[in-house]
C-alpha cells in the first residue's frame, strides 16, 4: 500500500510541474518558429532550456523528497554549462533517464536525444521534443536501403540539418550507442563479445560528429550501474531503487576523428568503429568492476 501512495504521489506532483512548464515552453516554441530573426529564435531557444532545467530540477526535488533512492554520481572532469559535450551510454532501463538528469542537470547544457520520427505525436511530450529542438529522426535500414539505393545517405542529410539548429549555441547530445535496452535475450541473440554491453553502433556519433566539427570535440563517457539490477519505471517512482551509480568519464575526441567521411570512406570508417570498440572493451571492464564493488561492499 505504501508503495502504491508513494508512486501516484510522485506521479502527480511530476504532473502537475510538467502542466505548469509545458504552457510557456510551447510559446516560446511558436515565438521561434515563426520569427526568423536569429538574435530573437536563440534567445527563445535559451527561455526553453532554462524552463526544461527548472523543470528537471523541480522533478529532482520530487525524486530527492519522495523516493529513498541514492544517485552515486561520479565524474572525473570539471563540467561547464557554456560548453558542448557529446555524450555516450549504456542503456538499461527507463530510470537511465532520470539518471543522467541527475548527473547533468545544470550542470552541461540541457542534454538533446535523437528521437524517431513517431514520437512528435505523443500528447504532451513530443510538443515539448519540438519546442526544445530535440532531432526528429527518420532511420533506414539495411533491407530498406538494398531497395530503395537513392535513400542512402539521407541518415547523414536529417542528421546536418538538425544539428544546423545547435551551431553557435552550447548543446549536450546523448546517444545509446547499443540503440536498445540491453536484455539477457538480446546479448545472447547477439553473440555480444562483452560481458555487460550489447554491441555499439558507430554511425549515430560519427554522424553528429561530423555535423558538429570542432564544437563537439569533447565525449562524457557515462556508465550506469544498478546494484539491485535494472529497474523499471515503477520500481523507481513507487520506492523500490534504493541505489544507482553515474560513473562519468570525460575525454577529447582525437582531431582525426573530426572530419571524416564515415558513410564513404572505408578506411576512416574501420578506424571510427575500431575507437567505438576500445570505449566499449573499456567500459564493459568498468562495469564488471562496478558490480565487484557491490559485491564486496554488500
Amino acid at each position: 500500500m505504501l508503495r502504491l501512495f508513494t508512486a501516484l504521489i510522485t506521479s502527480l506532483l511530476v504532473l502537475i510541474n510538467t502542466l505548469v512548464g509545458i504552457g510557456p515552453m510551447l510559446i516560446l516554441g511558436i515565438i521561434k518558429a515563426v520569427i526568423p530573426h536569429r538574435g530573437i529564435r536563440n534567445l527563445c531557444s535559451r527561455a526553453v532550456m532554462w524552463i526544461a532545467e527548472t523543470w528537471a530540477e523541480i522533478n529532482k526535488a520530487i525524486f530527492g523528497f519522495m523516493l529513498p533512492t541514492e544517485w552515486d554520481i561520479r565524474c572525473d572532469v570539471p563540467l561547464h554549462q557554456d560548453q558542448s559535450y557529446l555524450i555516450i551510454s549504456n542503456h538499461q532501463s527507463y530510470v537511465d533517464i532520470p539518471a543522467l538528469v541527475q548527473a547533468f542537470n545544470r550542470k552541461t547544457p540541457y542534454f538533446k536525444f535523437f528521437l524517431k520520427k513517431e514520437l512528435i505525436w505523443v500528447p504532451f511530450l513530443g510538443l515539448a521534443f519540438w519546442a526544445l529542438d530535440y532531432p526528429f529522426m527518420k532511420r533506414y535500414s539495411k533491407a530498406h536501403l538494398e531497395k530503395h539505393p537513392e535513400d542512402k545517405g539521407k541518415d547523414l542529410e536529417i542528421t546536418q540539418r538538425a544539428c544546423a539548429k545547435f551551431q553557435g549555441l552550447p548543446v549536450a547530445v546523448v546517444n545509446y550507442l547499443e540503440g536498445t535496452r540491453f536484455t539477457p535475450a538480446k546479448h545472447e541473440h547477439q553473440a555480444s563479445p562483452y560481458n555487460h554491453l550489447l554491441r555499439p553502433k558507430s554511425g549515430g556519433i560519427a554522424f553528429v560528429m561530423a555535423a558538429l566539427g570542432k564544437q563537439m570535440n569533447t565525449v562524457l563517457d557515462v556508465s550506469i550501474y544498478y546494484p539491485d539490477g535494472p529497474p523499471g519505471f515503477w520500481e523507481l517512482i513507487s520506492g523500490q531503487v534504493e541505489r544507482v551509480v553515474v560513473d562519468i568519464r570525460g575525454f577529447d575526441v582525437p582531431t582525426e576523428l573530426l572530419g571524416g567521411d564515415y558513410a564513404n570512406d572505408a578506411e576512416f570508417r574501420e578506424k571510427f568503429q575500431q575507437w567505438v570498440s576500445d570505449l566499449w572493451a573499456d567500459k564493459d571492464q568498468r562495469l564488471g568492476l562496478l558490480r565487484e564493488e557491490a559485491s564486496t561492499s554488500g
